[in-house]
C-alpha cells in the first residue's frame, strides 16, 4: 500500500471541521480550554504559511445553554433562536482568541441555495480567495437561524460534516480534517467491542466501509459516522484528502501534518481534475 500520508505534509490549503461535542461539555457550556488550544494550533499553521478554513459546529448547543434550556429544544423556532444567539457567542470567542495571535476572522454563513446556484457559488469562492489573500481566517457554519435543513437533519447538506466537504470543494482545499470524539473509522463500535480495529487508510469507499460506518461509533451532534463517510465521498471524489481524528488533543493536527499514522485517512482521487 502506498504511503499516502507523506503528501499530507505538503497540504497548503486546509479545512478543519470541529464538532459540537468537541466544543462543548455535556451540559452545553463551551469547552473554552479546547477551543483556545484549537485556535493556537490553527494560528501557528497560518504562521507557517498554511491557509486555513474553520468549519465550526456548536451554535445551537451554545445558544441552548444561554437561553436556559435544560433539555434539547424541540421546535424549529426554538432551535433557530438558539442558533442565532449561539453564533454570536461563538464568533465573539473566536474573534477574541484569534486576535490574541494577531489574526482577524471572517464569518461565512452558508445555505444550500448558495451552493446550488453557480453564480452565488462563484461569489462565495471569490470571498474565500479574498480572505486568504488578506490572511483572514474564514469561519464557516450553516445559517441555522434561517435554514431548517441542518436542524431537521436532512441528508445532502444537513450537517456540518457535509458542509465542510462542500467548503473543501469550493476552496479547492488539499486536505479536510474532521475532528470528532472518536479516533477514526473502526470495523465495529470500539465503545462496545474490545477487539474493534481502527482502519488507518481507506483508498476506496466500498460497501464494506459503509457497513463499518453503521456501527463504528460517533459523536452525539447532528452528524454521525455515516455523515462523515458521505463527506469523505464528496471530498475525495474532488481531489481532497480527508482525515478523521480525535479532537481531545487539538495538537493532533500537528501529528497529522507530520504524516504520522493517526486517525483514518480517506485517500483523494487525485486523477480527477478540479
Amino acid at each position: 500500500m502506498k504511503n499516502y500520508r507523506e503528501r499530507i505534509a505538503s497540504a497548503k490549503r486546509i479545512v478543519l471541521k470541529i464538532g459540537t461535542t468537541s466544543l462543548t461539555y455535556d451540559n452545553g457550556n463551551l469547552n473554552l480550554n479546547r477551543i483556545e488550544k484549537i485556535v493556537q494550533v490553527l494560528s501557528d499553521l497560518v504562521n507557517s504559511g498554511k491557509e486555513i478554513v474553520l468549519v465550526t459546529s456548536g451554535a445551537i448547543g451554545v445558544g441552548r445553554s444561554k437561553l436556559g434550556y435544560t433539555t434539547k429544544p424541540q421546535t424549529i423556532q426554538e432551535k433557530q433562536a438558539c442558533a442565532s444567539v449561539g453564533q454570536v457567542i461563538l464568533m465573539n470567542i473566536y474573534s477574541r482568541l484569534f486576535g490574541e495571535y494577531g489574526y482577524c476572522v471572517g464569518q461565512i454563513l452558508l445555505t444550500k441555495d448558495v451552493i446550488e446556484n453557480q453564480r452565488r457559488k462563484d461569489n462565495v469562492s471569490n470571498t474565500f480567495e479574498t480572505l486568504f489573500e488578506r490572511k483572514i481566517i474564514p469561519i464557516v457554519n450553516e445559517n441555522d437561524s434561517v435554514s431548517i435543513e441542518e436542524i431537521e437533519n436532512i441528508p445532502r447538506f444537513g450537517d456540518n460534516d457535509n458542509l465542510a466537504a462542500v467548503v473543501a470543494v469550493i476552496t479547492q482545499a488539499d486536505l479536510l480534517i474532521i475532528l470528532s470524539d472518536i479516533d477514526g473509522l473502526y470495523d465495529k463500535n470500539p465503545k462496545e467491542f474490545l477487539d474493534a480495529h481502527k482502519i488507518s487508510c481507506v483508498e476506496e469507499i466500498t460497501q464494506e466501509i459503509e457497513h463499518f460506518a453503521q456501527g463504528s461509533g460517533s459523536d452525539f451532534g447532528t452528524g454521525g459516522m455515516q455523515t462523515k463517510i458521505m463527506a469523505a465521498k464528496v471530498a475525495t471524489s474532488n481531489g481532497c484528502d480527508l482525515i478523521l481524528a480525535n479532537s481531545s488533543k487539538p495538537q493532533i493536527i500537528f501529528d497529522i501534518l507530520d504524516s504520522k499514522d493517526v486517525g483514518t485517512l480517506f485517500v483523494a482521487r487525485r486523477d480527477n481534475a478540479r
